[in-house]
């Protein structure tokens, strides 16, 4: 079995390749969902949490996530508190959902901050997923319905795109135009050759 990360920053389309990976019958762990179901389960979590950002991160018992989101936006040393309380917790998860798929000769994991926590390392490859910076403005207009100013902060909050090319040579252009199911084939080919 190898296990492939697949990246890409907001508005890239990574969701969708991972789609088409699924009809195809591969294995996908969902790292940001699976983020949110231990955020809101996992009790040392919500401590730590509460404990770092304060008692209105919980509402109802449930993940406040616009307040969360408020409090880590423009805030990186937040941001990276937040990301060692929840990271090692979904590092074990995907390691547990990993060996209920051990049939499986590739398995995926879709999360969007795979080069900058380091964790791509831990992977037998890492696929980007990436668009035009105008394309993802409007995909995620079109999803979210934010202002292109609050759009733009959020990607230039992320690694850019040049940043993670050079960083792994498996590449997807998700424009709209150029046909996904080809270049995943290709990508996939590519990852199961022999060395």
């Amino acid at each position: 079995m190898k296990a492939i990360g697949i990246t890409g920053g907001i508005g890239s389309g990574k969701s969708y390749v991972c789609a088409v990976l699924e009809k195809m019958g591969y294995p996908i762990y969902y790292s940001d969902v699976r983020a949110k179901m231990l955020m809101n389960k996992n009790t040392e979590i919500k401590g730590a949490l509460i404990q770092l950002l304060g008692p209105q991160t919980y509402v109802d018992n449930e993940l406040n996530t616009a307040y969360l989101s408020s409090k880590i936006f423009n805030d990186n040393s937040l941001r990276d508190k937040v990301n060692k309380i929840v990271h090692p917790s979904v590092r074990v998860d995907f390691e547990a959902w990993k060996d209920t798929h051990q049939d499986a000769e590739l398995i995926f994991n879709e999360a969007a901050i795979l080069f900058e926590t380091g964790a791509h390392v831990l992977y037998d490859a890492i696929i980007l997923v990436f668009a035009p910076i105008e394309v993802r403005i409007n995909r995620l207009q079109k999803r979210d319905g934010q202002s292109r100013k609050i759009i733009e902060e959020k990607i230039d909050a992320q690694w850019k795109d040049a940043k993670k090319k050079n960083l792994t040579p498996y590449h997807i252009c998700n424009d709209g135009k150029q046909p996904i199911q080809h270049q995943i084939d290709l990508v996939i080919e590519r990852i199961n050759k022999p060395f």
